[in-house]
């Protein structure tokens, strides 16, 4: 007889359909295993994969045509923050979620980490919302995927964690600072909620 997971429950918000707006997105590699370089005082030092994964990040705007930037973002020894703003909103596939967006929030802890309501499922996939072109997991998939492959192509050791967390940035203030936050995450690594020695 074959066995029966219970269904997972989505993470993401069900007001929102992620497919425009801005975002605090957070990913990091798997058992949060330091790939990406280290922090010498107060910088990042990237190694060679983690350059890859800064020149993907930049990439990003020009590869879906300019409806995507990230005006802001770091590479960690283990994980990246990325400041997501759409240029363009992708129609979605239920309009009327999109009139409850005011009535609802999302939080972040006062470090400015955000919660699990932006996830993807084991192989990276959206699990509920938008065209799968055009929504903020397909961003993350994006970057996540040209890493990879640029990892097994030169033999490095390399694996993400296969979620991610994304927080809704609804005014300036929250903007500003989440900015603050990320601009000053290596400066701040030993106190970083994935700080991991090596």
């Amino acid at each position: 007889m074959p066995y029966n997971l219970p269904q997972r429950k989505s993470p993401r918000a069900t007001w929102h359909d992620y497919n425009g707006g801005r975002y605090f997105v957070t990913f990091c590699t798997k058992n949060h295993d330091l790939y990406f370089g280290d922090v010498v005082d107060g910088r990042m030092e990237l190694s060679e994969i983690g350059e890859w994964a800064v020149k993907q990040i930049e990439q990003t705007a020009v590869i879906r045509q300019n409806d995507v930037e990230i005006p802001m973002f770091v590479v960690m020894p283990n994980h990246v923050h990325l400041i997501v703003v759409y240029n363009r909103v992708v129609p979605c596939r239920d309009a009327s979620i999109v009139s409850t967006i005011l009535n609802k929030t999302n939080e972040t802890d006062a470090r400015g980490e955000t919660d699990a309501r932006g996830e993807t499922d084991a192989r990276g996939a959206s699990l509920q919302f938008g065209p799968q072109s055009g929504n903020l997991a397909s961003v993350v998939r994006g970057i996540k995927s040209a890493v990879t492959k640029y990892a097994n192509e030169h033999d490095i050791p390399f694996a993400w964690q296969s979620r991610y967390h994304d927080h809704i940035i609804r005014n300036q203030l929250e903007m500003n600072r989440i900015a603050d936050y990320v601009q000053n995450n290596p400066m701040k690594w030993e106190m970083d909620r994935f700080y991991k020695k090596r």
